[in-house]
């Protein structure tokens, strides 16, 4: 039987969430009532989704995860909402090249439920159906985050 424990000394990599808070939140109805009158078809919803990570200490982060939802009735809009969801994670005994990935991906993965829950109870509460929002690849996003940088800093290396 294999033995699981880690018997070369080094800690076993832990994540673990000290703490979860609204830094902000805001919800915009500005044609209320008359937006919530019966309408033909459905609004046009954009949603804008970001993640941002700043060092508390050598092993503490906070990391914010920003959603931006806004419907459309053509050029009017119907409802605008904005929320930033952070938590205080504590990251120790992962390899400094598994740090990024934990924090822009493992870390908002556990965050977007509660956000989620966040703006479906206050786009309810604004008399709107709530907005359930999509389940998001946050995999993907840092894939396609890390790419721009590396397009931007082989723009930036090319001399003029």
């Amino acid at each position: 039987m294999a033995d699981d424990n880690n018997t070369n000394g080094a800690a076993s990599p832990t994540l673990s969430i000290l703490a979860q808070y609204t830094k902000d939140l805001s919800f915009e109805n500005p044609g209320a009532p008359r937006s919530l009158q019966a309408r033909d078809k459905a609004p046009t919803i954009n949603i804008n989704v970001n993640v941002n990570a700043n060092p508390l200490s050598d092993t503490d982060f906070d990391v914010v995860l920003s959603l931006n939802a806004e419907a459309k009735d053509g050029d009017k809009t119907v409802f605008h909402t904005e929320l930033a969801y952070g938590g205080v994670f504590r990251v120790a005994g992962f390899p400094q090249e598994h740090m990024l990935p934990v924090l822009f991906i493992e870390c908002p993965r556990m965050l977007f439920p509660f956000a989620r829950q966040i703006i479906a109870d206050v786009t309810r509460n604004g008399g709107f159906p709530p907005l359930m929002i999509d389940p998001i690849d946050f995999t993907q996003m840092f894939a396609q985050r890390v790419a721009e940088e590396q397009a931007r800093a082989k723009v930036e290396a090319v001399p003029n």
